[in-house]
């Protein structure tokens, strides 16, 4: 128990890697189930000052994305050339991101030798240099137990952010006094090693970039206002309904505009509101079953088969996921 700056009584909780240790080591492994990988989104705690707290992006109580991967020393470059594929998928492919690449290496205060120091940091660098990545060094930069590859987002304002972070660890596992058993046929037992990876980081923070990344204007499998309907009279709107119904058992989130306003106030309040598609139903839509298509920037695209929408919506919501 401590006292923070402002009074408060607190008590000190470690991060969730120690508690991903005890796990691997609650067993005894062997080198056929290597790597072993832990994933958490437990929840973690920051004593920030209360002056330097600010909505999403700096808060006390988060939850982090975090995960460590347990394995020998021959297979931490292809480990951690899986990380930077899944960040290449989250960052740019699903989000949109684009994203800058640092290097941190040993600091003037570090734990391990400089041998297992230079071993970890050419193990990274080999991995950056298979995926072909771009990078820079910040000298001095990493953890005192371990060399760290920093993920840096660029956001639409071409502000700068650090999400992702995959970190390399000698220490832990030793401390841990983890191994697992050898390939051979002797007694033998190996230091595993040790990769943290976060890849959005503090979940909290990434939604709030995330949210002034896109404006407001999120991609359709991420929408919480994906289509609405907007019927030209009373006479379409058992037609709306029965599209919006159609629409939610095909997983695909729709409302209906059933209020008294005129069509112009309608289709307006669905483009502020950023639906990404709005369906405008009148007499021909109702005969033909069809729907007028339009998007959230007003770009009119016109008469189509409900059955083609159907499929075209969910083919733009799978190309993401």
């Amino acid at each position: 128990v401590m006292k923070s700056h402002g009074g408060e009584e607190m008590g000190l909780k470690p991060m969730n890697c120690p508690a991903h240790c005890l796990m691997f080591a609650a067993a005894t492994r062997s080198y056929r189930e290597l790597p072993v990988r832990f994933a958490d989104f437990g929840v973690l705690h920051r004593n920030e000052p209360h002056g330097a707290l600010s909505g999403l992006t700096r808060v006390r109580r988060f939850q982090q994305d975090d995960a460590h991967i347990f394995c020998s020393l021959d297979q931490v470059q292809k480990e951690i050339e899986g990380v930077l594929d899944f960040i290449d998928n989250v960052y740019i492919q699903k989000f949109n991101f684009s994203y800058e690449i640092a290097l941190s290496t040993r600091p003037e205060k570090y734990i391990g030798t400089e041998e297992q120091w230079a071993h970890a940091e050419d193990q990274l660098r080999m991995a950056l240099a298979t995926g072909g990545k771009k990078y820079t060094i910040n000298a001095a930069d990493g953890a005192f137990y371990g060399p760290k590859i920093d993920i840096t987002v660029v956001d639409s304002l071409r502000r700068r952010h650090q999400c992702a972070t995959v970190q390399l660890d000698f220490q832990l596992p030793q401390r841990f006094n983890l191994s697992f058993s050898s390939a051979d046929s002797s007694d033998a037992h190996h230091r595993p090693v040790l990769i943290h990876r976060a890849i959005l980081g503090s979940v909290e923070r990434f939604m709030a970039l995330l949210t002034e990344h896109n404006g407001g204007k999120w991609p359709l499998w991420l929408s919480p206002r994906q289509v609405a309907v907007v019927p030209v009279g009373v006479d379409q709107l058992q037609y709306a309904l029965d599209l919006v119904q159609q629409m939610k058992e095909e997983g695909i989130e729709a409302r209906a505009d059933v209020s008294s306003n005129t069509l112009n106030k309608k289709i307006r309040s669905a483009q502020v509101s950023q639906y990404n598609y709005i369906l405008v139903v009148g007499k021909e839509e109702v005969l033909q079953s069809t729907v007028n298509l339009r998007s959230r920037d007003n770009v009119v695209h016109g008469e189509i088969k409900m059955d083609v929408l159907l499929a075209r919506l969910k083919d733009e919501m799978a190309h993401f996921l």
